[in-house]
């Protein structure tokens, strides 16, 4: 009877509808027990014991089944192994066992593939896992069915995240804009609509997500259960987008229409309370700052992604600026900021240095903001976060002459440390795009084009797929502002950023062309081989009747038979017979007469006359009325007389002394009587 349970394993097995998960781990445990010992029929029942655990989701289960089971087992579970290492967040261990499978993988080969790219999604590492997609999407051959459509699935997602992460790069551009057939599924939809909104474009976005949400609604082929959940993560986004477009209103409305305490997924549940604490904040910011401590810490394998939870950091430190916790964001972004020495151009650090800036000058703008944070400049000088928000201070309050010289020094500061860290902050794409769309301002296209072929060949020099990817886009703007110039120097080093694009990116039309445009005129036997990518005359000019033109009447510049004339029509002989005798009279310049004048009020006579001299003209002060008296305009005239100085030493002249006047003048005035 010990073969008992070994048989009716055998026998369950056998069964093409089996699907008791439950039945069949009783089974097997019972076959283990049973066939202690026996080798092939001991490795059998193990495996069935662990794909289902895996099954029932128990996943920590089916890893220490694993274990207990040896190295045999082990290397008959790479698969199972993988997958549960995974599912637990073991996300290291689950590489390593990936690595160690090679040529063991066997019928599995595929299986691990799409382990590999979730564990590569999941790592955040999503170039890796797009690669992986693509490589399973070209091999059609071994596809099953259904297949396709989760790979569909699967590398529009990885795409959406590849833009979040800062990397549309890497995204090829017939993938940015979503097909007729991903229109059709609601999780392609939806996929689409998050690589709309990582790249700004939430109007399309809110379109996307409506027909995402259109479709799940319609679909037969979940239960009611099953589009509940479904719809939780589309509504949150829309809600997320109708914020961004200003439309509280319906954000709020479709925020409170999402239950929280039915939502299963504990990621998508927390990503809904923190948009709920956004809306909450514009009525009340206290009761969103407190509600922001109770936000529970997911860890494990559904946990957030780094740039959703470096949001709700952000979103933290707002609501603290906000209360005015000034000094204590300070603090901690000051804190946070100085781990590493190395400047960063991350938008998680660029955003916690903004942060520190407004929480240094407590919320200020314009001149005032500048006082207090261009002292913080000289304690952090490679801070990007900083430098980025006192530049645009100085946009704002339209100064930009100060705003580059900061950006100049900064990156004086980075090139003189000369390493591999400092070189990619100096030539980031972000920071280059800064410092030519200052200089445009001042228009110094000279200074753009060297800042232009600094940032091109230091990113022709990275050969690594992420350094070369990040500069694509900066070598292909730099090349294109280099064709402007004529000047040789400049030619050359566009056809050399053209000629990198063109290796990289082989099915880039823009490099291609460009390419040809750059060495055209200096190399013309080295685009020769490219030549058929332009069009060629004949299909430009197809579809042209030239006799069609020419009949329809095509405007032909008539032939120059003597000297210019001018447009005015000529003069006649008896015109010009008047206008030689009589002289053309002289035109008269209208008078212009003040605003304020009056034709029945009669003009002061004096108003020739300078202001003292008139006869309303009062002096101020004791000096002005004295000399006023002394006129003679009104005043009392004073007689003078000459007197002759003895021993004939000259004349001088004295005020005559009063006459007459029977007044006693000379008489001394008696003393009155005390």
């Amino acid at each position: 009877m010990a073969n008992d349970p070994a048989v009716a394993l055998n026998s369950l097995l056998r069964g093409a509808s089996i699907h008791d998960h439950a039945e069949a781990l009783e089974l097997a445990s019972a076959a283990v027990r049973a066939a202690k010992g026996r080798g092939a029929a001991l490795i059998t029942a193990q495996h069935t014991r662990v794909v289902a655990l895996l099954k029932l989701d128990r996943f920590a289960d089916a890893l220490r089944a694993i274990a207990e089971g040896g190295d045999a087992l082990e290397q008959t579970c790479t698969f199972e192994k993988a997958y549960a290492l995974y599912k637990t967040g073991d996300l290291e261990g689950a590489e390593a066992t990936l690595r160690n499978a090679g040529a063991s993988a066997g019928r599995h080969e595929r299986g691990l593939k799409h382990v590999a790219a979730q564990v590569a999604y999941r790592a955040e590492k999503f170039d890796r896992a797009a690669a992986l997609y693509r490589e399973l999407g070209a091999d059609q051959g071994a596809a099953k069915y259904g297949e396709e459509n989760d790979l569909r699935i699967n590398l529009s997602a990885t795409n959406a995240q590849l833009e979040w992460q800062g990397k549309g790069w890497a995204v090829p551009q017939e993938q940015k804009q979503p097909a007729r057939e991903e229109l059709e599924a609601f999780e392609t939809a939806y996929n689409a609509a998050c690589g709309c909104i990582s790249r700004g474009d939430f109007a399309k976005a809110a379109v996307l997500l409506k027909r995402s949400r259109d479709l799940c609604e319609a679909t037969e082929e979940l239960s009611e259960d099953e589009k509940k959940a479904e719809l939780v993560p589309i509504v949150v986004q829309q809600a997320y987008v109708y914020t961004k477009l200003g439309k509280l209103d319906e954000a709020a409305n479709l925020q409170n229409s999402v239950i929280l305490t039915d939502i299963s997924d504990d990621s998508t549940k927390l990503v809904a309370q923190a948009n709920s604490l956004v809306l909450q904040a514009e009525r009340n910011p206290y009761m969103a700052h407190r509600m922001s401590d109770s936000l529970t810490q997911i860890t494990g394998n559904d946990r957030l992604f780094e740039y959703q939870s470096s949001i709700l950091r952000r979103n933290k430190y707002i609501f603290d600026l906000q209360i005015q916790k000034f000094s204590g964001v300070e603090r901690s972004t000051s804190k946070v900021l100085s781990r590493d020495s190395i400047p960063a151009i991350s938008s998680a650090k660029c955003d916690l240095g903004a942060l520190e800036a407004a929480a240094a000058c407590q919320l200020q703008t314009g001149q005032e903001a500048l006082r207090r944070l261009l002292p913080l400049l000289k304690s952090r000088p490679d801070d990007v976060g900083l430098i980025l928000t006192i530049v645009q201070l100085y946009v704002k309050l339209r100064n930009p002459i100060p705003a580059i010289n900061i950006l100049e020094a900064f990156f004086k500061r980075l090139e003189a440390t000369a390493t591999d860290d400092h070189a990619d902050v100096r030539f980031a794409p972000g920071l280059v795009a800064l410092a030519v769309s200052l200089y445009r301002t001042q228009r110094r296209h000279s200074a753009i084009r060297d800042e232009l072929a600094k940032a091109a060949a230091h990113w022709q020099k990275k050969t690594g797929p992420d350094s070369s990817g990040a500069g694509n886009s900066l070598l292909r703007e730099a090349g294109i502002e280099l064709l402007r110039s004529s000047h040789p120097a400049d030619l050359a080093a566009a056809g050399e950023a053209f000629s990198h694009l063109v290796a990289s990116q082989p099915n880039d039309r823009t490099a291609k062309l460009g390419f040809v445009a750059s060495f055209a005129t200096s190399d013309f036997a080295k685009v020769q081989p490219s030549l058929d990518i332009l069009p060629s005359v004949e299909q430009l000019t197809r579809g042209v009747d030239v006799d069609a033109l020419l009949e329809a009447g095509v405007a032909v510049l008539p032939a120059a038979t003597g000297p210019t004339q001018g447009k005015k029509r000529p003069l006649e002989q008896g015109e010009t017979e008047r206008q030689q005798q009589q002289p053309a009279a002289k035109k008269r310049r209208k008078r212009k007469l003040p605003k304020s004048y009056d034709p029945n009020k009669k003009p002061d006579p004096e108003r020739w006359l300078p202001l003292r001299d008139r006869s309303s003209y009062r002096p101020k002060g004791k000096k002005g009325k004295k000399r006023a008296a002394e006129a003679t305009q009104g005043g009392i005239v004073r007689e003078e007389e000459t007197l002759e100085l003895a021993g004939g030493a000259g004349s001088v002249k004295v005020e005559k002394a009063p006459t007459g006047g029977g007044g006693g003048g000379g008489k001394k005035k008696k003393k009155g009587k005390k």
